[in-house]
């Protein structure tokens, strides 16, 4: 593994070795239950308490406006499952909009809403950059609207939608409005005074934190219904025993986030613009995936016709790589991401997608490197094709 260059930090990332050293005391020595009355409960409850506070910093909330959850896409569950179902309740509202570019977290929750629950599901247009903008949104809103659901910035091609416009024009329609931030606050502002969201989904391993935590910020007064029961744990709206160390570290990961932001910004951008004009430069029947400019800085994605996706990664792999693709493989019948086809691409486009994500630790030679070897192997791809 000491010898593979990682570059795909928009899958998972690394424990900062920071976060791992606050981590540490609340497996061993502190690992009580914080609902548990005695000294180790206290401890830990004291620990959990803040964490709540560091991430309510952060996100420029309340404290009690912060709901820990397992995982990015458990957050992203509740937000939707929550809100919809207490506004239908609420106000007979039972229609969601959402895109096809969204994480599966939020369209197959959107999707399963629909079929089981009675709930209509209006897939929003994206533009040629994959953005979902006002215009759209408001073109689909409607006394009916229960929650508009749009991710500040796409996993798969980097691309920020201008949340800020949708959380307005939702709020001055009285409808409910879900970002799923997972993959943008790392690198973007989550100040979430600004934004003007009413549930934001946060995941600890986008940012160097540990796997297996995440986040959902519920603006005070959201109705929300829980949809994991059971203790009272969470202010009632997700059940279960806290997991003490990973909060801790979930904390100050997203700490250390907001304190390096310029710097790891800066650092990056110039190595994401390098990858993108080499990449278009140099490999025939290449497109850059996702908007050129509004898009997160450490994330360059492309597609390259008559290519297998898979295929590429695989060599990418054996060549000492490890990237990332938009599509996925079947049963050996390898189909196109969603959010690709979104964009308008045919097939023989779409099923050659890349994507190259950096992370605060990439530097230069590995670029260097990589850039070295990928049209090479396109090229190989294309001829196995």
């Amino acid at each position: 593994m000491a010898d593979l260059i990682y570059l795909d930090y928009a899958a998972t990332t690394p424990v900062d070795s920071r976060v791992l050293d606050v981590m540490r005391p609340y497996f061993a020595d502190k690992f009580g239950n914080p609902s548990s009355v005695h000294r180790y409960g206290q401890v830990a409850e004291a620990a959990v308490d803040s964490a709540r506070e560091t991430l309510a910093s952060v996100l420029n909330c309340r404290p009690d406006e912060i709901v820990f959850t397992s995982c990015g896409s458990e957050a992203d569950n509740l937000a939707l499952r929550g809100a919809a179902l207490s506004m239908r309740e609420k106000t007979g509202a039972n229609w969601i909009l959402t895109s096809r570019s969204e994480h599966h977290a939020v369209s197959k929750t959107a999707e399963q809403l629909e079929k089981y629950y009675g709930f209509q599901v209006e897939w929003l247009d994206v533009d040629e950059h994959g953005r979902v903008t006002p215009e759209a949104v408001k073109k689909a809103l409607c006394d009916k609207t229960a929650l508009v659901s749009v991710m500040y910035a796409n996993n798969e091609i980097g691309t920020v939608n201008p949340i800020r416009e949708i959380a307005a024009l939702c709020r001055e329609n009285g409808v409910l409005f879900h970002s799923d931030a997972v993959q943008a606050a790392v690198y973007l502002d989550v100040d979430v005074q600004t934004l003007g969201v009413d549930l934001l989904s946060l995941g600890a391993h986008k940012l160097y934190g540990p796997k297996g935590v995440g986040a959902l910020y519920v603006r005070k007064g959201t109705p929300l219904i829980p949809h994991l029961t059971g203790g009272g744990q969470e202010f009632g709206l997700r059940a279960g025993t806290h997991n003490v160390p990973y909060l801790v570290g979930f904390a100050e990961a997203l700490r250390l986030a907001k304190e390096e932001r310029e710097a790891r910004v800066s650092h990056l951008q110039p190595l994401r613009d390098h990858i993108i004009g080499r990449v278009l430069e140099e490999i025939t029947d290449s497109k850059l995936t996702g908007h050129p400019a509004e898009r997160l800085p450490n994330h360059a994605s492309f597609v390259f016709k008559d290519v297998d996706g898979n295929l590429l990664l695989t060599l990418l792999d054996a060549a000492g790589f490890a990237c990332s693709s938009g599509s996925a493989c079947k049963t050996g019948n390898p189909e196109p991401s969603e959010v690709i086809t979104s964009l308008g691409f045919s097939r023989d486009w779409a099923l050659g997608s890349l994507r190259v994500t950096l992370g605060k630790d990439s530097t230069p030679g590995q670029v260097e490197a990589f850039l070295k070897v990928l049209p090479s192997l396109v090229e190989k791809t294309r001829r196995l094709t």
